[in-house]
């Protein structure tokens, strides 16, 4: 029997486990069902002025349905996607429609086990982490087996061996992993009471690929390891991993035979009205997929967590920091106050201020030749800075039905290492950011976004602006614009304008919105793709259930 007709076989009995256990469990409380449906469709006009291509389809669509089945021990689910075509933006590749999603898996105290996709993490994603990311486009999900065992309290084991999703196919290289963690202070009864808890885990992860280069004499088999230490002392929260990749030749770094290395740390302390967290990251050659051939965010196995700070508002999303697995460093560090109400700077309500900042530089780098690339020391920083940023905020409640959020971002930008464009130039902006809600009943308000950006390089400054009334818990209405009126070509001063409807009801929202959409880089975590410029209307159905 092929493979692909296991698959499907695979995917007929998990539907029949569903069918056969409604039948015969008519009595149990809806609840052990749930799911989640969502399509996204655009009608596309080509827009010349902004380099919005035609589509020729006119209408595109993405969409998908996940269904769980929950019932004691025993968990299923499945997922359907449907790609009739790929929204502007995502690989072609994804064409089609079909299941790709199904699982089944049996758990107790002692034992979980999952046979078909799933998800799993191993410490911070350094050496392993599959997940599900639809707005990039992204699952790396493992059809195969996986095993966690939990032994004792505070001890746990996982064992995971499957093929990656790569598109709506699972290409024959296998990755298998095992990750084994201890916390102390649940597992040996003398430091149960203790304040200071210690945690610690290790994992290892190795991919085969049969070598298909006769010019080159590639390894089969790509192992990488890590290990974790979690600390915790009452307000105090401290953790850090380390991994490490043996020469692993690939498109990404040129086929060349350095080994990898990454590490994270993140530092917090908490308290009421207090919070500072410290992290750093140091990355080299630790871009790690199940196939040696393929670049953007195919079939990645890891993952390295971003230290900037996810940007919201829409002018601090122009110049996002996507991650550098052939080699960064930075750090990042955070602290937030909160003042007290009846305070002179906390006010009637209490003022929160929040200031942050990010910096990640090359590593330094010494050629060595095509064969090992470069080597660097571990701890040295490169002279080539990617990435750059600061902000400062403010959140204060005016009175009972008002409240304003004052920000400010300056940020610098490296577009030829982040964006691959060549002899780009380095942008330095500055942002203002005023936010405020009125409140203008139990059910009605208003919000107000004014932004402004201001930078010499690339397109020069933009303003935006946007005004929101929602009336809950049904209606949302939205009108906001963005001018990119400091460009020095007249021509391309344009104005990209947006407008949207949204209703809510029993957890189905369905969103109506028209958009002149400007090209630039999405980015969740670091990992990113490319969205190009579009003009057309969206419509946007999904329901929980």
């Amino acid at each position: 029997m092929s493979l692909h007709k296991i698959r499907q076989f695979s995917s007929i009995a998990i539907i029949l486990l569903f069918s056969s256990a409604v039948h015969s469990q008519q009595g149990l409380a809806p609840s052990n069902f749930s799911g989640y449906f969502e399509a996204n469709g655009q009608y596309y006009q080509a827009d010349s002025a902004i380099e919005a291509p035609e589509v020729r389809e006119k209408y595109l669509n993405n969409g998908f349905m996940v269904l769980n089945y929950n019932n004691g021990n025993l968990s299923a689910g499945i997922r359907y996607e449907s790609y009739l075509n790929t929204l502007l933006g995502f690989d072609p590749s994804f064409k089609g429609n079909g299941i790709t999603n199904r699982y089944v898996s049996y758990s107790t105290d002692f034992i979980t086990v999952t046979a078909g996709n799933f998800y799993e993490q191993f410490g911070s994603g350094l050496v392993f982490r599959s997940y599900w990311e639809p707005n990039l486009g992204l699952d790396n999900s493992l059809d195969g087996l996986k095993v966690v065992l939990r032994p004792k309290n505070g001890i746990t084991f996982k064992g995971i061996i499957g093929r990656q999703r790569d598109f709506f196919t699972y290409p024959e290289n296998i990755v298998r992993g095992i990750d084994g963690e201890i916390q102390i202070n649940d597992a040996i009864e003398q430091f149960a009471n203790s304040k200071f808890r210690i945690g610690v885990g290790g994992s290892f992860v190795s991919k085969f690929q049969k070598d298909d280069k006769p010019s080159l004499v590639l390894p089969e088999n790509v192992g990488a390891y890590a290990g974790r230490l979690n600390l915790r002392y009452g307000k105090f929260a401290f953790d850090a991993e380390y991994a490490y990749k043996i020469n692993d030749p690939s498109q990404v770094n040129l086929f060349t035979y350095n080994n990898g290395e990454a590490l994270f740390t993140n530092f917090t302390y908490t308290q009421k009205g207090l919070g500072i967290r410290l992290s750093g990251k140091r990355v080299s050659n630790m871009d790690y997929r199940s196939d040696r051939g393929v670049t953007g965010t195919r079939l990645q196995i890891n993952y390295l967590p971003a230290v900037n700070r996810q940007q919201t508002y829409r002018l601090a999303t122009l110049y996002p920091f996507a991650t550098q697995p052939l080699g960064e460093m930075g750090g990042s560090s955070e602290i937030y106050y909160s003042f007290k109400p009846k305070s002179t700077l906390g006010g009637e309500y209490g003022t929160t201020i929040m200031m942050n900042y990010a910096g990640v530089s090359d590593i330094d780098r010494r050629n060595l030749d095509d064969t090992l690339g470069s080597t660097s020391e571990f701890f040295a920083i490169g002279e080539d800075r990617f990435y750059q940023e600061v902000t400062f905020e403010v959140t204060k409640k005016i009175s009972k039905t008002s409240k304003i959020i004052a920000s400010y971002l300056y940020q610098i930008y490296d577009r030829e290492k982040i964006e691959g464009k060549v002899n780009e130039r380095q942008v330095t902006s500055h942002l203002g950011v005023i936010e405020y809600t009125y409140k203008l009943s139990s059910t009605k308000s208003l919000r107000f976004d004014v932004e402004h950006l201001m930078t010499k390089q690339d397109r020069g400054n933009w303003a935006m602006f946007l005004v929101e009334f929602n009336i809950a818990p049904h209606w949302t209405f939205t009108a906001f614009d963005e001018w990119n009126y400091g460009n020095k070509d007249e021509k391309k001063q344009f104005h990209y304008y947006n407008g949207s409807i949204n209703f809510v009801k029993d957890g189905t929202r369905i969103g109506l919105s028209y958009a002149r959409q400007r090209a630039g880089l999405l980015c969740v975590g670091g990992v990113c793709r490319f969205v190009p410029a579009s003009n057309g209307v969206s419509l946007t159905v999904s329901s929980r259930f």
